[in-house]
This record gives C-alpha cells, sequence and structure tokens, in this order.
C-alpha cells in the first residue's frame, strides 16, 4: 500500500507548502488593506501601489523569517545528533566495561570452586 513514502511525503510537504504561502499571501493582503485604509489621501493608484509594496514587503518578511526558522532547526537537529551519538557512544562504554568486570568476576571465582 505504502510503494513510495518518499514521494508522497515530499508531495505532501509541496501542498503544504503552497497552502501557507496562500495563507501568508491572504494575511498579507489584509494587512495592507488595514494598512492603506486610514491613509485617506491616496488617489486610488497610490493606494493601489502602497499596497503592492506593502504584500511584497509582508512576504520577503516571512520568507526570511522560515527561512531563519529553517536554518536554526537544521543547527538544532545537528546538535541533538552529535550529543546523542556520544551518549550512545558512552553507552556502549558502560557497557563493555560492565561486561569485561563480569568476566572478570566470573573468571576470578571460577578456580576458587
Amino acid at each position: 500500500m505504502d510503494e513510495h513514502p518518499v514521494d508522497m511525503r515530499a508531495f505532501l510537504n509541496e501542498i503544504e507548502g503552497h497552502l501557507l504561502l496562500a495563507s501568508v499571501r491572504d494575511q498579507g493582503h489584509t494587512a495592507a488593506l488595514r494598512f492603506t485604509a486610514s491613509l485617506d489621501w491616496l488617489t486610488e493608484g497610490q493606494r493601489a501601489e502602497v499596497e503592492r509594496r506593502f504584500e511584497a514587503e509582508y512576504l520577503a518578511l516571512a520568507r526570511t523569517s522560515w527561512q531563519r526558522t529553517a536554518e536554526r532547526s537544521r543547527q538544532l537537529r545537528e546538535e541533538y545528533e552529535a550529543a546523542y551519538a556520544r551518549l550512545r557512544h558512552r553507552l556502549l562504554a558502560v557497557c563493555l566495561l560492565g561486561c569485561t568486570l563480569l568476566l572478570a568476576t566470573v573468571l576470578a571465582v571460577l578456580p576458587l570452586l
């Protein structure tokens, strides 16, 4: 049933990205309308231009925010993966030490029996 999980995941991620972008564009448009509503001295052409620029700036700021968030996410993933690897190595070392001590104890006790 789940022949191409990577392809489906990529497809769903792409859809999510488009929906997020559409949502931010709508938010930018709404914010632009709110902003220009108080500027009653603008002509219709000026109002449209201010709204267009406002929307573009809103989208650019959102995109920059997403890029920073993605970069920070990558950094945190690398940090956590490195910490996890260190913990695994420590656990392996403790297990090997425990096995070695157990074996040494058994070998020391066997001649006494």
